[in-house]
């Protein structure tokens, strides 16, 4: 009997802190934080927590629609600066792929309407429009009878390429047609394309949020807090596994990614929303994100 290896896993610490301070006091205000990573197969949570200061007058979790663990909190004694820190340790390892999924042809991918969810996950959504220049810009790749892996790897690469990576080109609220339009953006826009992409064609295409482990250049040492939340994309396979992958670095999501949440777009899983009362004027976000290798 051939014993059989298990796939080497990576352990970190994660570490996202949100600050606000407001010109005015905020006599009121509701808060949902998505930070909690998802236990999947190839991941597991050890720890978490959430801390929010001022402390709040109400705080309690649950989960959406989509699976992903939310964290909701009410702060209702007057503040100028809040702030919101999510706490974790995780273990990854590189998710196991099946050959036979990756070879079957990607029309075998469309959902039949047995699994409502992945269905929904094939239709428009607020920042995922799928327009006449959408579905040009897929056609090039899904040609008919391709293999569905092969036909993911060309996508990643082609929107790694095609589009340059420039923070100021793009905000929150940017959505397809204005990345297509700028030809630059942020990992959330190259994923909004890849997710539109697939949905045009008829696969279930859902957007990813979670962090990136990066490794400082050779001789430099690590930075504490410099990391950013990331963003990436994944397609539904015709045995309901998702091959989750990544354009901005043009390759598959593996053992260096830490899967937060998923859901059709940004807005579903965006890290921190809420609603506040308050007569301030200006305000300021400043945003701390540390994935320290244990």
């Amino acid at each position: 009997m051939t014993a059989v290896e298990s796939a080497p896993v990576r352990r970190y610490r994660i570490q996202h802190r949100t600050t606000y301070r407001y010109s005015d006091d905020v006599s009121v205000s509701f808060g949902r934080a998505f930070l909690t990573p998802r236990t999947l197969p190839h991941q597991r949570c050890l720890d978490h927590r959430v801390s929010v200061d001022p402390d709040p007058s109400d705080h309690s979790t649950g989960v959406d629609v989509h699976g992903n663990r939310a964290t909701y909190f009410s702060v209702t004694s007057a503040y100028t600066r809040l702030e919101v820190t999510g706490t974790s340790t995780v273990e990854v390892s590189d998710p196991v792929r099946d050959p036979a999924v990756e070879s079957a042809p990607w029309e075998a991918a469309r959902p039949a309407g047995v699994d409502p969810l992945a269905v929904e996950y094939c239709l428009d959504s607020p920042l995922v429009e799928v327009d006449d220049a959408v579905r040009r810009y897929a056609g090039a790749t899904f040609l008919p009878g391709r293999p569905l892996g092969e036909a993911v790897d060309e996508l990643t690469h082609r929107i790694h390429s095609d589009f340059r990576y420039d923070p100021r080109a793009s905000s929150v609220t940017s959505n397809v047609p204005d990345l297509l339009a700028s030809r630059a953006g942020v990992c959330q826009d190259f994923a909004h394309l890849a997710v539109a992409c697939l949905r045009s064609v008829g696969l279930a295409g859902r957007y990813v949020s979670g962090y990136l482990a990066t490794t400082p250049p050779p001789g430099r040492e690590r930075m504490v807090g410099v990391d950013a939340s990331h963003a990436w994309a994944a397609v539904r396979g015709p045995d309901g596994s998702w091959l989750a992958f990544d354009p901005t670095n043009d390759h598959r999501a593996g053992d260096r990614y830490t899967t937060v949440a998923w859901g059709r777009d940004y807005g579903d899983v965006s890290p921190l929303r809420g609603v506040l009362f308050t007569h301030a004027e200006k305000s300021e976000m400043t945003v701390s994100v540390d994935v320290a290798p244990e």
